[in-house]
């Protein structure tokens, strides 16, 4: 007999929760920011592709292979030197528009204060563009569209 009673009841619970199709809507507060969409990237897969064995080849070793760079590179070395800084948006090459930074790679650091050597002579104008895809595919979105408006500042004003 419950069994006969139980039956119809759950068709009952089943078809009264099927008819319910509207989730509860979330109240919109004024914290509530609107999500962004990822920044679109200059570089292209294909370039990252390209640019992380070339970055393993000729930048890894002073670098590292993460893109680290050296955990002390706030600080001179023995000889007065910038030592190489990390690579993956954590220090300060994000603040440098593109065209600078293809300039430190083609020509080197020490006009910088570093040690880095150039690599004019070594790597074609692509060759550095897919290390610096390669590079730069390990900044956050927030660092990347950060170092966006930088580059997109310089090139307005022409430095």
């Amino acid at each position: 007999m419950t069994r006969k009673l139980l039956l119809p009841a759950l068709a009952g619970l089943l078809l009264n929760a099927c008819s319910q199709t509207d989730a509860p809507k979330s109240k919109t507060t004024a914290a509530a920011k609107p999500i962004a969409a990822p920044p679109t990237r200059w570089y292209t897969q294909a370039q990252v592709a390209r640019g992380g064995p070339l970055f393993q080849q000729h930048c890894a070793t002073c670098h590292r292979p993460d893109a680290s760079g050296d955990p002390n590179w706030k600080e001179v070395d023995a000889n007065g030197k910038l030592r190489p800084p990390p690579l993956n948006g954590t220090a300060h090459a994000w603040h440098h528009p593109l065209p600078l930074l293809r300039r430190i790679v083609r020509t080197g650091g020490v006009p910088m204060g570093g040690t880095m050597p150039p690599f004019g002579d070594k790597l074609t104008a692509d060759q550095i563009d897919a290390i610096l895809a390669w590079v730069q595919s390990h900044w956050s979105d927030q660092v990347y569209a950060a170092w966006q408006q930088i580059d997109a500042r310089k090139r307005r004003s022409g430095s």
